[in-house]
């Protein structure tokens, strides 16, 4: 193994190729476009294919196509090009065909895209969130781990802090060993054999003479399998001097790496101040949160949006506790990076307020 300087989008590009992904397809917008070089760069070395397609929708075509026929693929862009992908993600999602959703966004106003999806039907993607480079090789692994068991788009979500960040990383010149195809995927073997394989929105049971589709099946099909989903992945946050706090923050992404340090900087000054880092935005870590507030006077969410994480962290502690937002929608003049008043002492100077209107409180 030797270490390695780069940045951050480099990072993402070397765990996606760490973890197997052997086709990727994107448009260029920043902050994702440098992902989208690296991939270029990097996976004609290990006998992969990037494209760079004509568009986002032509994107997210061709890595379902690759991700049907069984390789382990990917794409990404910012939110506003991942608006024009939702259409089929959803259909993705309720066909079985798994595959990794990037999204490089810009602030975290694509919390509710992430999340709830922007697609049609009833369906929902994983999504995980690291909090920079450091952490993108687990969870990027982890990511197309889930598409694969569960047949089902995965989003991870970063930004422009995370893909501009220089961080050291390590890395092998050993490429790793090729990943079988799942059984269900499209290889051509099964044509004409009178039980060929189906991947379709509409259904995985062929249409034949005077038969059509079932869709009421197969719907009830994918709800099923969408249960199952839903409990088979462990919700994960991270949790910091919670077991005391009387102001419990929750943040997630690069904001979490500012909360962080208000944390231990408040602590070392004698305050009770804890953190909840959601690592799954969905499922959310809800019994993390709601634990983490048992206690607590009030709940501070700090994220770089006018305000959408809120709802799951209300849902999460249904009343047991206030809870409030801090900051806003805040980038610099761009709109792709973190402002100048995203700041250690800016959030040190809220919490400060809150341990003061907090205090004595009897909640």
């Amino acid at each position: 193994m030797t270490t390695r300087l780069v940045e951050g989008s480099e990072a993402v590009a070397d765990a996606m190729m760490r973890a197997g992904c052997r086709f990727f397809a994107g448009y260029p917008m920043t902050p994702f476009t440098e992902v989208l070089e690296h991939m270029a760069a990097g996976l004609p070395e290990l006998g992969g294919v990037c494209v760079n397609a004509e568009s986002e929708l032509e994107a997210v075509g061709m890595v379902w196509g690759a991700a049907a026929a069984g390789a382990r693929a990917a794409t990404g862009s910012t939110g506003q090009g991942l608006s024009l992908m939702q259409e089929s993600i959803s259909e993705a999602s309720m066909a079985g065909v798994g595959f990794v959703v990037l999204n490089m966004a810009r602030g975290q106003g694509d919390y509710y895209q992430a999340t709830r999806g922007g697609g049609h039907g009833d369906y929902r993607t994983p999504v995980l969130a690291p909090t920079g480079p450091a952490e993108v090789a687990e969870l990027i692994a982890e990511a197309f781990d889930l598409a694969d068991r569960w047949r089902n788009p995965v989003v991870v979500v970063g930004d422009y802090y995370m893909a501009h960040t220089w961080v050291d990383i390590e890395s092998s010149a050993d490429a790793p060993a090729p990943r079988p195809a799942p059984g269900w995927t499209l290889d051509g073997s099964s044509g004409g054999s009178g039980a060929a394989k189906l991947v379709s929105p509409l259904g995985t049971t062929k249409q034949r003479d005077g038969v059509g589709y079932d869709l009421a099946a197969h719907y009830d099909r994918c709800a099923r399998r969408r249960i199952e989903m839903t409990a088979g992945i462990t919700p994960r946050a991270e949790q910091v001097r919670t077991d005391d706090a009387q102001v419990v923050i929750v943040a997630y992404g690069t904001m979490a790496l500012y909360a962080d340090a208000v944390v231990n900087d408040l602590r070392a000054a004698g305050h009770k101040v804890g953190l909840v880092r959601p690592i799954t935005l969905w499922p959310f870590p809800e019994e993390q949160v709601r634990a983490a507030a048992e206690g607590a006077d009030v709940v501070a969410v700090y994220e770089n949006n006018a305000g959408q994480m809120i709802d799951d962290v209300r849902l999460s502690v249904l009343g047991a506790v206030p809870v409030v937002g801090l900051n806003g929608f805040s980038t610099d003049s761009s709109a792709f990076g973190i402002s100048p008043d995203v700041t250690v002492e800016n959030l040190t100077g809220s919490i400060l307020q809150l341990l003061d209107e907090h205090s004595g409180d009897p909640t």
